[in-house]
């Protein structure tokens, strides 16, 4: 299977994923137990591998660049801190 030669666990289409808006990162359920992640960011830019903080498995996500939610800006006067 071409994904096990890539290392993939899965390929997984971002309409599965769930979408954290106050983190701009995408998740998924890793069978062991945590979460896969990838952030927005890394999709605008062409990265397409979620991968877990817990194990070793990786997923590739399928998306349309396109497709993605506007980037966030801060509104006018907000002070955004770390």
């Amino acid at each position: 299977m071409a994904e096990e030669e890539e290392g993939f666990y899965d390929q997984v289409e971002i309409e599965d994923m769930t979408f954290d808006a106050a983190l701009q990162s995408y998740w998924y359920p890793c069978p062991c137990g945590d979460k896969f992640w990838v952030c927005i960011d890394d999709l605008r830019e062409g990265q397409d591998v979620a991968v877990c903080p817990s194990c070793s498995l990786i997923i590739q996500v399928i998306y349309e660049p396109e497709d993605l939610p506007a980037p966030v800006t801060p509104a006018a006067g907000v002070t955004v801190s770390a």
